[in-house]
């Protein structure tokens, strides 16, 4: 990705793959021994079995690592782990070293400190080893000071329990010889070496390597190095970059970088066009730039987030006068406690964010922290029960229907109604900038079947928006209000009722049809009660594993966003009579619901609350956020928060930091881009003004290729790079002056 920006003088690249590194240097300080967890037979002294929803066999002797002993054998359900608490904790040494025997199972590690509330970012088995077979075991390490995947570090913390978690298929595999170590050694290594620009090569490593060893040769020639420069991230001290400053440009034929005893090959390709028209550009909102419930101040200002929202399934029970929710079908419709949304509030926007606050908008709230609407004790014949709380069901049969009698909502719920939301909304000390009405109420039967059994209709979905939506410009008049917050496609245009619905109201698709209501409203009411049209957007297509063609087409369908011919690769490009709008199998999103506001009710704002990359670990999930970013500010839309809360060094995140981190923004305006020979399925290109100054965003989607261009448009002179992605990992990367443009 090249990003050019002449107040920054910035050209960022990324790259397309991520892998691993696993060992790392170090002696740590304070730490005299290893620590054993298991070697034969059972847990080491000072080792308690946390696990859930998982069987273990200590003295396994299916597979054994060496030719006597035992392992472990794990089997977990989906989303449960194989877990280990220390009595004391491993807070200052260097790494986990295990042996693993499974047929790559779908696993994540991360670390806790539990007694702090801290816990790391997961850590998928594919980013340590993609090569792990069920016949024999493969020693593997996890090094504190460069977290397989991202390259971050552990850090500081009194870290004491290690989690291996299922994912959603399960897992089976074995573990023996798993030891906390003090020490990792580094193997100094050349990880890759890739062109970057115009005569600029990146060699990444780790360990100290011989720098002298980097020759470059085009097409069979010797090319010359001018210079180099070494950079290494603060956030992932372990993988450092040195830009190497070719005497030479690059040209199309074959260029062989030799680093010590590896050498990485590309074919450059001619050069494409890419021009860049200032003069015809559309104003970016800077609120697309927002996520989910971030973590901490500092996350907001390291990522440049500048619109967070309280949002998501547990606030349409919050109540504010205990700081209660309850975790609906999330989690066995369980009480629980919950931050003050007041607080929240107040902390986000003074660090730099705008704050979108969600309003419950049903006729109930959680009552108390610990209740829950189906106990075992009242309905036993339930399809499961919380591990943890054994007497907490989910409140489905065993036959998966809904147990009958409902619920009474007063078990764990106690009354809601405008008036209590207009009280708290007045008694806030920290006013938020937008009030969303609820959260997907149009699917509350499934989620929040407690109290809400019956399907949600138009009309009752309408009215409560309308209520609520005046209640709070009751109290704040000049607020801006979010609705309906609708979930996904399907129900932009019907309702859980069914299309009978849709035919008893004259067929029009129910977010056309709201939209008209909600002009209606405004005049009866006297004040415009809706100023964005907010929806969640989630790509049709399972683009949910990791295979190759789930990648490319995850990369693929972000199309849907803009692309008015592109079929949808989904149930929706196979189902025209899904809806009565026009080309149903054509998503066309943000150009679509725009067409729709200026049609039915002009001056409404669209806003996408809740979308995602569908990974967030995997380097095609960062392309997929960065894409996102780039388009949200090209066509123009008003407001976006990812979901949930990326890891700031994972490949989301870091999308994030490439447009807007530590004060380095993309543009105020986006500016036309022409492309000579454009093929949106692998590449993409974003130009971002301010100030008269030129910003370009370039993606590489295909892994396989290099992509070669030419800039038009661009000022002149010496521009800042900064980049994350490459064969060598997703660490962050920047350095200055090091790509020129002469025209």
């Amino acid at each position: 990705m090249l990003f050019l920006s002449q107040k920054f003088k910035a050209l960022r690249f990324l790259a397309f793959v991520a892998v691993a590194t696993l060992s790392r240097v170090a002696l740590v300080a304070g730490a005299d021994s290893d620590i054993n967890i298991y070697t034969d037979d059972s847990l080491a002294q000072g080792w308690q079995n946390w696990s859930w929803n998982t069987d273990l066999n200590f003295a396994a002797t299916d597979i054994i690592s060496g030719t006597t002993g035992t392992s472990i054998s794990v089997r977990s359900d989906a989303w449960s782990a194989f877990s280990l608490k220390l009595e004391t904790n491993f807070a200052g040494y260097a790494g986990l070293r295990f042996d693993i025997a499974g047929a790559q199972p779908e696993i994540q590690f991360y670390f806790e400190s539990t007694t702090e509330g801290l816990s790391s970012p997961s850590i998928s088995l594919s980013s340590i080893s993609k090569t792990v077979t069920a016949d024999k075991f493969s020693s593997l390490l996890i090094d504190f000071n460069s977290l397989p995947g991202t390259g971050a570090q552990l850090g500081p913390g009194n870290w004491d329990r290690i989690n291996i978690q299922a994912q959603g298929n399960g897992a089976t595999y074995h573990v023996d010889n798993v030891v906390i170590v003090k020490e990792v050694v580094i193997t100094p290594e050349f990880l890759s070496a890739e062109p970057l620009t115009n005569s600029i090569v990146a060699v990444t490593t780790k360990g100290n390597v011989n720098l002298s060893d980097v020759k470059v040769s085009l097409n069979g020639r010797a090319v010359g190095i001018v210079s180099n420069t070494s950079y290494v991230p603060v956030d992932t001290p372990a993988r450092s970059i040195t830009y190497f400053n070719l005497a030479t440009p690059f040209a199309a034929g074959n260029l062989a970088i030799r680093a010590g005893n590896t050498t990485f090959s590309y074919t450059l390709p001619k050069t494409s066009g890419v021009s860049v028209n200032q003069f015809i550009s559309t104003p970016i909102n800077p609120l697309v730039y927002g996520v989910n419930f971030p973590t901490t101040p500092s996350y907001i200002q390291h990522l440049g987030v500048t619109n967070s929202r309280w949002g998501g399934n547990a606030v349409t029970a919050y109540n504010p006068f205990g700081h209660f929710t309850n975790a609906g079908a999330d989690w066995y419709f369980e009480n629980r406690g919950s931050d003050s949304a007041d607080d929240w509030i107040g902390w986000v926007k003074g660090s730099g964010s705008a704050a979108l606050l969600t309003v419950p908008a049903l006729d109930w709230v959680a009552k108390d922290t610990s209740s829950y609407s189906y106990p075992k004790t009242i309905y036993p014949d339930q399809q499961r029960f919380d591990p943890y709380k054994p007497d907490a069901g989910n409140g489905m049969r065993s036959d998966g229907t809904p147990v009958s009698p409902p619920t009474d909502p007063r078990i764990a719920y106690t009354a809601w109604n405008t008036t209590l939301a207009k009280q708290w909304l007045a008694g806030l000390k920290n006013k938020p900038d937008i009030l969303a009405i609820d959260n997907e109420i149009e699917i509350a039967h499934a989620t929040h079947q407690d109290m809400h059994p019956e399907p949600m209709s138009y009309d009752e979905e309408l009215s409560r928006v309308v209520t609520f939506a005046k209640a709070a410009k009751e109290v704040y008049p000049n607020i801006a209000v979010a609705a309906p917050s609708t979930c996904a496609w399907w129900f932009y245009w019907t309702s859980v009722v069914g299309w009978n619905d849709t035919a008893a109201h004259g067929n029009v698709d129910f977010l056309p049809w709201f939209l008209g209501e909600m002009k209606k409203a405004e005049k009866t009411a006297g004040r415009r009660l809706l100023d964005y049209l907010d929806i969640h957007y989630y790509f049709q297509a399972d683009t949910s594993s990791n295979t190759d063609e789930a990648k490319a087409l995850r990369l693929r369908a972000t199309r849907s966003l803009w692309d008015p011919t592109y079929v949808d690769e989904s149930w929706v490009g196979v189902e025209p009579q899904q809806n009565h709008q026009p080309n149903p199998t054509k998503i066309n999103l943000i150009p679509r619901f725009k067409t729709l506001i200026n049609n039915l009710y002009p001056g409404t704002k669209l806003s996408i609350s809740e979308w995602s990359s569908t990974n967030d670990e995997d380097i095609t999930g960062g392309l997929v956020t960065a894409d996102m970013l780039g388009i949200f500010g090209k066509y123009g839309l008003d407001s976006a928060q990812y979901w949930a809360t990326p890891n700031e060094l994972g490949p989301v995140g870091l999308a994030f930091w490439l447009y807007r981190g530590y004060g380095t923004y993309f543009g105020s305006r986006s500016a036309q881009v022409s492309l000579t020979n454009p093929n949106p399925n692998i590449f993409s290109v974003y130009a971002g003004t301010q100030n008269g100054k030129a910003t370009l965003v370039i993606l590489n989607k295909d892994p396989k290729a290099v992509q070669a261009f030419a800039l038009n448009g661009v000022p002149a002179g010496s521009y800042f790079v900064r980049h994350f992605g490459g064969s060598a990992g997703v660490a962050k990367w920047q350095v200055s002056s090091l790509a020129t443009s002469k025209s």
